[in-house]
């Protein structure tokens, strides 16, 4: 069940930021679904690989290149999840960026209640 309301609260997250952003577009609440799913297993497979692999420069730009994968991250889902575009990569690293804060904000309200 937490899992199924964590998704939820995702699609939310990423409605909110896709709204707030001109150069992102969602199609509706099932496209927001699909997205929050493939972004969880793209998080969960791919982001460590890929972190892994860059963590030289990811030390010499003190952090910042997370950043960057987070925004190549949010591309390929967007190549993946029909109904879910950006524009450029720089909104897709602004979405990733935004929706990090976004999903943070709700997470709170959620653990309050």
């Amino acid at each position: 069940m937490k899992t199924i309301i964590h998704f939820v609260v995702s699609a939310l997250a990423i409605l909110a930021t896709a709204y707030i952003l001109p150069g992102v577009h969602v199609d509706g609440i099932v496209a927001a679904l699909v997205l929050a799913v493939v972004l969880g297993v793209i998080n969960t497979i791919l982001r460590p690989i890929l972190v892994f692999l860059t963590l030289p420069l990811t030390i010499v730009t003190l952090g910042l290149f997370i950043l960057v994968i987070n925004g190549l991250l949010v591309m390929l889902a967007s190549y993946i999840v029909p109904g879910f575009t950006v524009a450029s990569f720089w909104w897709a690293l602004l979405f990733g960026i935004v929706l990090a804060i976004v999903s943070w904000v709700l997470e709170r309200f959620e653990k309050e209640e």
